[in-house]
């Protein structure tokens, strides 16, 4: 989620390393990284860090529980990560989904790391030259393990995001066995091979290479099959999950601005269903409703909310309430 309604619009929407590497990685502190901290308010920090695996300087906020400026080096609290979208913009969980508020949360450390522009929460194939950004890597060898060595985090996880956040907490939560009690996505892009042209012209229209992302979808089709949570379904078959998205038609939480048009759409704005006004929100709920059945047929505990709406809107502030009690569960598991 960003703050332009019309950003949010088209920032919707390698293997990963596996449990016994995140564990057993060196944080981004104990590789050389500097790690700053700023106090935003009586609850809210902000870390600058180095990373290496982003070949840059990144962001991680940490909403704070109760008991934590006094915590001792064994403390560790329940932790809910939450991914930015595709504007990498933390600050939205603070600003717009109002976490803050959520007496649910008074006792979890909230984790919400930023990410470059586009990220996809993806370890970016880059013309075959792999290296920076490795947004994933980043989570995974450097966010994860500083937050656990050194405010606090502790083992039983949940994760939620929303548009690319969604498609990153669901893919790592298919990758990685056991690193999340439950998992939650919203208005997100889990299933992008089935729509390539739709991503692909999102990151030109925000001015991001596309093609740097995942590759040709027609040439490195593999490694957008990789990547996609769809194709790795089978992994979340013990992992409570919730599914929201909207239809792309006009519902109660709308904006006033309507979608831009993004040259390279025109296929998925033809074949839309009548009274679609937003595409990109609409393919994301063809994309969720896809997951959702190949989860069901798996037997897999998913929960699904479709509903008429775009991707413009405060959906996934109203989302992550109804998602609560079962993250919240989750970080009991």
């Amino acid at each position: 989620m960003s703050h332009p309604h019309t950003r949010r619009t088209v920032l919707a929407g390698g293997a990963l390393l596996g449990a016994g590497a995140l564990l057993g990685a060196a944080p981004v502190g104990a590789a050389g990284g500097a790690v700053t901290e700023r106090r935003l308010d009586e609850r809210l920090v902000e870390l600058t860090v180095d990373s290496p695996a982003l070949g840059g300087r990144s962001t991680v906020a940490l909403l704070t529980p109760r008991g934590w400026d006094r915590r001792s080096p064994a403390d560790r609290w329940p932790t809910l990560y939450l991914l930015a979208g595709g504007d990498g913009d933390h600050t939205a969980w603070t600003k717009l989904f109002k976490v803050q508020e959520l007496d649910e949360l008074r006792d979890v450390l909230v984790v919400m790391p930023g990410m470059p522009l586009f990220g996809f929460w993806t370890d970016w194939w880059n013309h075959g030259k792999g290296g920076a950004p490795q947004v994933r890597k980043y989570f995974l060898r450097e966010v994860v393990p500083l937050v656990e060595r050194d405010y606090g985090a502790g083992p039983n996880r949940a994760a939620a995001g929303e548009s690319q956040g969604g498609f990153g907490v669901l893919g790592l939560a298919a990758r990685v066995t056991g690193l999340f009690g439950a998992v939650a996505a919203f208005g997100a892009p889990v299933h992008p091979v089935r729509h390539p042209e739709m991503w692909l012209s999102g990151a030109k229209f925000v001015g991001v290479d596309g093609y740097a992302i995942f590759g040709d979808p027609w040439k490195q089709w593999k490694t957008w099959l990789d990547w996609d949570p769809y194709h790795h379904a089978a992994g979340l078959r013990r992992t409570p999950v919730y599914l929201a998205s909207g239809d792309g038609k006009p519902g109660p939480l709308d904006g006033d601005e309507p979608d831009p048009h993004i040259p390279g759409t025109e296929k998925w704005v033809a074949l839309a269903d009548d009274g679609v006004v937003s595409v990109t929100e609409a393919v994301c709920g063809e994309e969720t409703r896809m997951l959702s059945d190949r989860l069901t047929t798996l037997g897999a505990p998913v929960t699904t909310h479709l509903y008429p709406g775009g991707h413009t809107g405060t959906y996934g502030y109203r989302e992550l309430r109804h998602a609560l009690p079962m993250l919240t569960a989750g970080l009991r598991r």
